[in-house]
């Protein structure tokens, strides 16, 4: 929290406005205002015996993504625009506003207007005009004003990254670190390839005994590693219906080799040589003489 200076002007947008009792009271990164642009004191509640008031402040903290695009004074009978909605109340137990004239507020998104409030200021004097500045209205004694502008965007900073020392010193040419023991404490297959080499290779192997290469992140599939298991179910089924083939069957098989094969199957294609080599019939042709 700090303290308003009359003579100073914010360029940043405001992305809230609200009531708040003292400085104990003010919300982190708020502004109050104390002073009026005339060197008044800027407590709304005045009068003998009052030990408490309340201020105005504000807030250019854009981390929320919304700014203050309006500001508007109506009084208790007016409705509240379409938009707009009263600012928060920061006050001590036994404080309130005054009701009679209320402020409102219409936040929208940061990136949807190029255009905000830059700055509020209060006076006690009705007769002192303000260049560049808005006259909102009188509350209570006081004349509020308010001051709209073009603002550009926070640019947002990246946070920088802290690099350990490990991978500061990580290297490709390096040796990959040895593997784990398996829980049989037996010490780990050296792998023979990457994994499209493994893949090629249609050798069946102990789902226990596959190393996998995980330099390659991006050469991993979701299936790389799950064991090819039948369903329990289908198991069971098999178990009660077992394949019966008669033993006749197996002794009449005859393995034929491929001599065998080329003699049954052999084919010379004579009848389409023969088909071929026939002479075609010549047809004459007959002029006539019209």
């Amino acid at each position: 929290m700090s303290f308003y200076e009359p003579s100073s002007t914010s360029s940043l947008p405001m992305s809230a406005v609200a009531w708040t009792s003292s400085s104990s009271t003010c919300p982190k990164d708020f502004t109050l205002i104390n002073l009026t642009l005339d060197g008044a004191t800027a407590n709304f509640v005045r009068g003998f015996g009052m030990k408490s008031g309340y201020y105005l402040c504000y807030s250019t903290n854009t981390a929320g993504g919304m700014v203050v695009s309006d500001i508007q004074v109506i009084s208790d009978k007016e409705p509240i625009p379409h938009g707009y909605c009263y600012i928060p109340e920061y006050l001590e137990p036994k404080a309130s506003v005054w009701k009679k004239k209320r402020v409102c507020v219409r936040s929208v998104p940061l990136g949807s207007v190029d255009m905000a409030v830059l700055d509020i200021k209060l006076t006690a004097k009705n007769k002192l005009v303000l260049q560049q500045y808005t006259c909102l209205g009188d509350i209570h004694g006081y004349v509020l004003w308010c001051k709209k502008g073009h603002f550009s965007s926070p640019v947002p900073q990246a946070k920088p990254r802290s690099v350990s020392l490990d991978l500061r010193k990580l290297s490709l040419d390096q040796a990959a670190p040895p593997l784990p023991l398996r829980p049989s404490n037996a010490p780990p297959v050296p792998p023979v390839g990457k994994l499209s080499r493994r893949r090629s290779n249609l050798e069946v192997k102990d789902p226990a005994e596959t190393v996998y290469d995980s330099s390659n992140i991006y050469g991993i599939s979701a299936m790389d590693g799950v064991p090819f298991t039948l369903h329990p179910r289908f198991e069971a089924h098999i178990k009660l219906c077992p394949l019966q083939v008669p033993s006749n069957t197996l002794n009449n098989i005859r393995i034929k080799s491929v001599q065998d094969i080329e003699n049954e199957y052999n084919y010379t294609f004579s009848v389409e040589e023969s088909a071929t080599n026939r002479t075609r019939p010549r047809t004459s042709l007959v002029s006539h003489n019209y």
